[in-house]
């Protein structure tokens, strides 16, 4: 992975809380190198592996609902960068336009195969290609939709000068952040006032102390929770 250049970022990014983050990063290319290299070669042997289960899923997908195989939602990563991510679908068709962007514990939307896929996390395994095109990585912040993003501090920004990540030490952490939002009169604003603030000083700690086996680390202790 390469840094952008300090001028190619946007305004909202070109600020004092930023810079001080971007300082950091620029320290570590060998890191950052490394972290995009595991990134390309991990992602093109778990898509050659995981080829046959993925279409297994995809017919399980078309058999249990009507609607499409996969779910594509803009999402927002490196620079302020807006990309369509994959999933698999997990809910009703239009699922955004009959409830919130979040999703709360026991959301009538979820489709039963959903439910599953869920659990064990396995509707974001499409997200190998959005880790190949360079959108995403293993690891790093979870892309958030625009509108979240427009809710951001200065220093949250900050999030933004790397690729967006399939897992995190937040995600981690907030693995049930549907459960906690269950029973909220408004889920949206729950996670933009209360949740979204707690997941970012993860976040931000992540780039301050930023090296490629860290990353490691946390792809392990995911597998973990994941099974737990």
């Amino acid at each position: 992975m390469i840094l952008m250049k300090w001028q190619e970022l946007p305004a909202t990014m070109q600020t004092p809380e930023v810079k001080k983050y971007y300082k950091l990063l620029k320290k570590r290319p060998v890191d950052l190198l490394a972290k995009r290299l595991f990134d390309v070669i991990v992602a093109c042997i778990l898509l050659a592996i995981l080829l046959v289960p993925m279409g297994i899923i995809a017919v399980w997908i078309k058999l249990d609902s009507k609607g499409p195989v996969m779910f594509r939602q803009t999402r927002v990563t490196t620079g302020g960068r807006e990309f369509r991510i994959f999933k698999f679908r997990t809910m009703v068709t239009d699922a955004e336009r009959i409830g919130t962007q979040v999703t709360v514990g026991q959301d009538p939307r979820i489709t039963k195969a959903g439910r599953l896929l869920r659990k064990f996390r396995l509707d974001e395994l499409p997200q190998l290609l959005n880790v190949l095109s360079g959108d995403m990585s293993f690891v790093g912040t979870r892309p958030e939709v625009v509108r979240y993003v427009e809710q951001y501090t200065p220093e949250m920004w900050a999030t933004l000068l790397m690729p967006a990540g399939i897992t995190s030490e937040a995600s981690i952490q907030y693995k049930d952040e549907d459960r906690l939002l269950e029973g909220a009169e408004d889920p949206d604003r729950v996670y933009i006032e209360q949740i979204l603030p707690e997941k970012m000083k993860y976040n931000l700690q992540y780039i301050r102390r930023f090296r490629f086996v860290h990353d490691l680390g946390i792809m392990l202790r995911t597998v973990l929770a994941v099974l737990k």
